[in-house]
């Protein structure tokens, strides 16, 4: 792997473009080959993958990608940056800079269709800190060629990506990211191999996509559970769904039906028992968000 990008490359580089990280975007860029070699070895792809990187910056991430993979999209919302990394993969990637297309676009608004030729199977990101969870969460809903993936997000995100029920972090992102993928933690990352240098650690979260649990409950109607029990998060679960479930007796019901006790909280349910929740409710009280 050669031409990747050093903090003196990268600094050049933005100099050039009259490029400054704005916080605003989320943008940190990393400089440090090893961090990049790094990524991409535990990302474990293969030379049929074709990976989805969002948020490429000035293209440190993408140049250790492109001899890795069969083809790399690379979704950046910045103008700018979008329109230099076509050149700098030319500059440094030598012929694997033609298994690169760059797509000038939101990662929260991307679509299957956008995407299409050929399909991502691989999700592998430095992510803006900003938008980490929703945009993981957007790509794969939208992308069910999505077959596993690798994201540095801020240690913390990582941490409720990651962790199981009964942890004090567990919550939301936790159980949305479990009903589409086994996940796990992939290392940590420190401050100073980005540009600027943030005031918090890095982590890396592997995923690798599985059958939703359970039977008989959407998405929607599982997201719908998971956000209800967390919005009242010290209550019991019979309290928190009252307003989902449409009283706190049919809540009751509800989760005596799908095997959970009434008075248990939903930081101490794993993914499969929400699945159960929502597919033992009546579509009356499908009140999906997310």
């Amino acid at each position: 792997m050669t031409g990747l990008l050093g903090p003196a490359e990268i600094r050049d580089l933005a100099a050039r473009l009259g490029v400054a990280p704005t916080k605003r975007l989320g943008q940190n860029f990393v400089h440090d080959p090893n961090t990049v070699r790094r990524i991409v070895t535990t990302a474990g792809l293969t030379a049929e993958d074709v990976v989805l990187e969002v948020g490429p910056g000035l293209g440190s991430l993408t140049l250790a990608l492109l001899p890795a993979a069969a083809h790399v999209h690379a979704i950046e919302i910045d103008p700018v940056l979008a329109a230099a990394l076509p050149e700098t993969a030319a500059r440094h990637a030598g012929p694997a800079a033609d298994r690169l297309s760059v797509h000038r676009a939101d990662a929260l608004r991307v679509t299957a269709g956008q995407l299409a030729d050929p399909a991502p199977t691989a999700l592998v990101a430095n992510l803006p800190y900003n938008v980490a969870v929703p945009v993981v969460l957007h790509l794969l809903a939208e992308l069910p060629t999505l077959r596993h993936g690798l994201v540095m997000v801020q240690k913390e995100v990582a941490d409720r990506l990651v962790a199981g029920p009964g942890s004090r972090v567990y919550g939301v992102p936790s159980v949305k990211l479990a009903w589409y993928a086994h996940v796990h933690a992939a290392g940590k990352v420190p401050p100073n191999v980005f540009w600027p240098v943030p005031n918090v650690d890095s982590g890396l979260v592997a995923f690798t996509r599985r059958e939703p649990p359970g039977v008989g409950g959407s998405r929607e109607r599982v997201f719908a559970v998971v956000d209800a029990a967390f919005a009242q998060r010290r209550k019991t679960l019979r309290a928190a769904l009252a307003g989902w479930a449409g009283g706190a007796d049919r809540a009751a019901a509800v989760l005596t039906a799908a095997g959970v006790d009434p008075r248990a909280r939903g930081e101490a349910l794993p993914v499969e028992q929400f699945a159960a929740i929502a597919a033992s409710a009546p579509a009356a009280s499908d009140r999906a968000v997310g």
